[in-house]
């Protein structure tokens, strides 16, 4: 069966005027073009869609009044197809699905989205979080159309720019004995347990660390869990590394935490805004991809280190 979507619109508006001549009239097509649509639809479908009345226009059949029930809704999701398209090329409107690797996404996303939602309110973000692996994965099969993430592992189809360099810092509990320092040599801490933010790429980060340092971390944790290993520093637990510090000393149940810059020259993580090599971006996605060069760049949002705590 071969229908147009002007055929369904002619016959649609006919019924809705209940006469061909005003259908006309409304869509600004001339009375044949009209007749003809309505003949060739009632053709393909073998039925009779209106019964006409001479002087008086035209009324639905049983059979017509089913199909002009299903073409209407046909129609409004043709309208609404449409209304995606089209918001697939403005760039001041529409959404875009968006990755963060956990941990940066726990501390910067919340600022970042909030702003720019301020800035361009007719686009909306849709978050997904997760460690490297799956953010690469998400960029690869098309679900998230960029990422703020880590330089680790990246594939030839994966492209990304540098946004910003965090060091590593050592947690500590603040009754720790060297909580009160200003900075702390990574061997200070070997005999300490260590609890690890147990991710793929970046649990070998952490290694890579103590290699340089030539340090066998003892391990008495791991976790997912960005929060839970502050909370477990907190409570005495042991120490660990985090490149992406949080904005408090506060963990997530109230248990207090000191942050401390480490004095062994160790290679930063790069933090990168990455995206498909393949994939052109649209218009609204690299609105935000720009968004972010800007927060994280000198005198923007993230641009200026925040004194440590």
């Amino acid at each position: 069966m071969r229908l147009s979507l002007r055929t369904l619109n002619y016959v649609v508006t006919t019924a809705d005027t209940g006469s061909v001549t005003e259908a006309a009239r409304r869509l600004h097509v001339s009375q044949p073009s009209i007749s003809a649509a309505i003949a060739h639809m009632e053709e393909e479908i073998g039925a009779q869609i209106f019964i006409r009345h001479h002087a008086r226009g035209v009324t639905l059949t049983v059979a017509g009044r089913r199909v002009v029930n299903d073409a209407r809704l046909l129609l409004n999701h043709a309208r609404d197809f449409g209304r995606s398209i089209s918001s697939l090329s403005d760039g001041l409107s529409g959404e875009i699905t968006v990755g963060s690797f956990v941990t940066l996404a726990t501390r910067f996303m919340p600022g970042l989205l909030a702003e720019f939602a301020q800035r361009v309110p007719g686009i909306s973000i849709n978050l997904e979080e997760g460690n490297q692996q799956e953010i690469l994965d998400g960029l690869v099969s098309g679900r998230m159309e960029m990422a703020l993430s880590y330089a680790y592992a990246l594939s030839d189809e994966v492209v990304g720019e540098v946004l910003v360099e965090l060091p590593p810092y050592v947690l500590v509990s603040a009754d720790h004995p060297l909580a009160g320092r200003s900075s702390v040599r990574l061997k200070e801490l070997a005999a300490d347990p260590f609890i690890l933010l147990d991710l793929p790429h970046s649990r070998e980060y952490f290694f890579s660390l103590f290699l340089a340092c030539k340090i066998e971390p003892r391990i008495v944790y791991r976790s997912r869990s960005y929060e839970l290993i502050r909370g477990l520093v907190g409570h005495g637990h042991g120490y660990t590394i985090h490149n992406a510090v949080p904005g408090t000393t506060v963990g997530y149940d109230g248990s207090r935490i000191a942050v401390l810059p480490i004095e062994d020259k160790l290679p930063p993580v790069h933090v990168m805004s990455l995206s498909l090599r393949r994939q052109t971006m649209r218009p609204a996605a690299r609105m935000f991809s720009d968004y972010l060069r800007e927060a994280f760049a000198p005198g923007g949002l993230f641009g200026t280190p925040p004194a440590r705590p």
